[in-house]
């Protein structure tokens, strides 16, 4: 009697752990399946090409990015790449020069256009590649670039020197109006006349799509992985870049991870299911990095 007493009152105990638990993040399936994070890792390595869309203000991302870059790097070691939406092409010679100690943190950052959040959210992503020797590609175009067609169309970048287009996708851009993601961008503007949203605006989002897909293409490497970051609109639905680079080579191995924010994380909601091969469900009332 007192034995079934004492398991009665440690059943309570645990449950009562439980019912206080308040989780990070979930993470699932593509199909909205819970799984662990190391039978996610265990898939994930085996991949050619591993895009984590971030969502850019959310530690949760931030972290896991990390964590995932640690963990592939047990099993993939020195065939890893890395690359990342918020390096810019024209700003690959500044990183190099940073991951081989030729110049400094504030040197680096003098030389480079680094986002506001780099020291806390992607810094530890680059000393990570410098500590271990690995490649890290600045892969997104300049984004001036970006600009020059969202004001005058791709062919403003035919009037650019041969230096500056070694800086982007080869011309002419690939581009399908009717792919999701920019179909999504042009319905963005029914109903606000004001917004002025044409084609030139999805086509800006192209050039940055296209630029990271040739720089991604141009540096990975034979039985190599390529693990890249950047926004989850860059690589959900497995368009933007993962389109992009199914054009160059369709039986690339791809798999993708994006971040979502629901009140309720105990399962996707059913407009985030299938955006990529894993889904990391976090609170909405998680704290911002900036």
């Amino acid at each position: 009697m007192k034995t079934s007493f004492i398991l009665l009152l440690s059943f309570f105990f645990i449950y009562g752990l439980n019912a206080q638990d308040k989780p990070a993040y979930k993470l699932f399936t593509s199909t909205g399946k819970e799984v662990k994070w190391e039978k996610a890792v265990k898939d994930l390595q085996n991949s050619d090409m591993v895009f984590f869309g971030e969502l850019h203000d959310n530690p949760i991302s931030h972290w896991l990015e990390y964590e995932l870059l640690t963990d592939l790097y047990k099993t993939r070691g020195n065939s890893m790449v890395l690359g990342a939406e918020m390096f810019e092409s024209d700003n690959q010679a500044a990183l190099d020069a940073y991951l081989k100690g030729d110049i400094d943190d504030k040197k680096f950052g003098e030389d480079a256009r680094l986002w506001k959040n780099y020291k806390t959210d992607y810094k530890p992503l680059v000393d990570f590649a410098k500590e271990h020797n690995l490649k890290f590609v600045a892969t997104n175009v300049p984004r001036r670039y970006a600009s020059m067609v969202f004001k005058g169309d791709f062919a403003s970048l035919d009037t650019l020197p041969a230096e500056e287009k070694a800086w982007i996708a080869p011309l002419p851009i690939l581009f399908d109006i009717n792919v999701p993601c920019y179909q999504d961008m042009l319905k963005m503007g029914v109903g606000h006349p004001e917004m002025k949203i044409d084609e030139k605006y999805p086509k800006a989002q192209a050039i940055k799509d296209a630029t990271m897909a040739y720089f991604i293409m141009q540096n990975k490497i034979d039985n190599g992985l390529f693990y890249h970051v950047n926004g989850s609109y860059h690589s959900d639905n497995f368009q933007g870049i993962v389109w992009h680079l199914k054009q160059a080579d369709p039986e690339l191995r791809i798999k993708t991870i994006t971040s979502v924010e629901q009140d309720d994380i105990s399962k996707p909601d059913k407009e985030n299911l299938g955006k990529a091969s894993y889904i990391i469900v976090v609170p909405t009332s998680m704290t911002k990095t900036y």
